[in-house]
């Protein structure tokens, strides 16, 4: 038997107001780049418009590219207005959200720009802005490290005042070796209750609704086993290139972008048996064992079984799209 099961977003089951989280000022490292366009800015600015955002809630944009604040302001309106993952957006919601950005130029591979941002966040606690520090690095697994030390070389990873936590995108080093010696810099700076590692793929309506859909439907949970599913396809599919993002993908490639994290995920979400409990640590549980069953490729397989290649110029909703080699950098 093969199928292809669509799933819908959950309801919401209350009208109650939802709660806002803490008061914070989160430091985005990577602002001027793909994913904060694409995916951050979205995000916060529905989480706004559903009133779940703290009042006192900002974000401080770190970018190399030279804007102020104003043309940050503007360029990230721009965005959020396109995005498939902006909901009901309207220039008067965004004028209200607007306010909450700031954008600060520094090169995060310069130690002594480190310094700067702390004295920049102090000013704006001076000025009324939260204790409280966020900081979301999302730039390439190479610099993540050099980041992280700087914010402890200056003493921004452990405050007397305020809490500090760190947020940690996708993909989390290079390999095994290089991510065991990127959680030893993280252990060696931060708390590791302040470490959050996180996979933004997960945070899709449908991604989210696979567990209640297999496991709190009557319908398919009883057969969705080996038993009676013959097998099971997880495609990705784009509807963009890299665009500007190819510094990116020529350092990190489509393997270690979309399937060691974003595609394994649905892998052990498709086939984990029901957890215990539906917290982080029981359904983490049930994924490693999932990863423990799969048998590890030979050199010999991949030979076998995979095929590698770069897209070339097409047609995309009706627009040319340039091959991987002829995007700008």
């Amino acid at each position: 038997m093969s199928a292809i099961i669509q799933a819908s977003p959950v309801e919401k089951l209350s009208q109650e107001p939802l709660p806002t989280g803490d008061s914070c000022v989160l430091i985005i490292f990577g602002a001027s780049g793909d994913l904060t366009k694409r995916k951050l800015i979205p995000g916060l600015y529905n989480l706004a418009c559903e009133g779940c955002m703290n009042p006192q809630f900002e974000v401080l944009g770190i970018g190399r590219t030279p804007m102020s604040s104003k043309e940050f302001r503007k360029k990230s309106g721009e965005a959020a207005a396109k995005s498939k993952d902006t909901r009901d957006f309207s220039e008067s919601g965004w004028e209200d959200f607007e306010k909450r950005l700031h954008y600060m130029v520094g090169d995060i591979n310069d130690p002594n720009f480190y310094s700067q941002l702390r004295v920049h966040l102090e000013e704006m606690e001076k000025n009324g802005s939260s204790p409280n520090h966020l900081f979301y690095v999302s730039t390439p697994a190479s610099v993540a490290g050099p980041i992280i030390e700087g914010l402890g070389a200056v003493g921004l990873s452990r405050r007397d005042i305020g809490w500090t936590r760190i947020v940690l995108e996708k993909p989390f080093g290079r390999d095994l070796e290089s991510a065991n010696v990127l959680n030893d810099v993280v252990r060696g700076v931060f708390d590791e209750k302040a470490v959050y590692r996180i996979d933004h793929y997960l945070g899709k309506e449908t991604v989210q609704n696979i567990l209640v859909f297999r496991f709190s439907n009557s319908l398919f949970e009883p057969v969705w086993n080996r038993n009676y599913i013959d097998y099971v396809e997880i495609t990705a599919a784009e509807t963009v290139g890299v665009e500007n993002r190819a510094a990116f993908y020529e350092e990190t490639g489509a393997l270690r972008d979309m399937v060691a994290n974003h595609l394994l995920q649905l892998l052990a979400l498709t086939a984990m048996e029901p957890p215990i409990a539906f917290d982080a640590d029981s359904v983490r549980e049930q994924k490693v064992q999932v990863f423990r069953s799969i048998r590890p490729m030979s050199v010999e397989d991949v030979a076998r079984f995979t095929v590698r290649g770069q897209y070339g110029s097409g047609v995309i909703d009706g627009k040319r799209a340039p091959g991987y080699r002829q995007e700008s950098a």
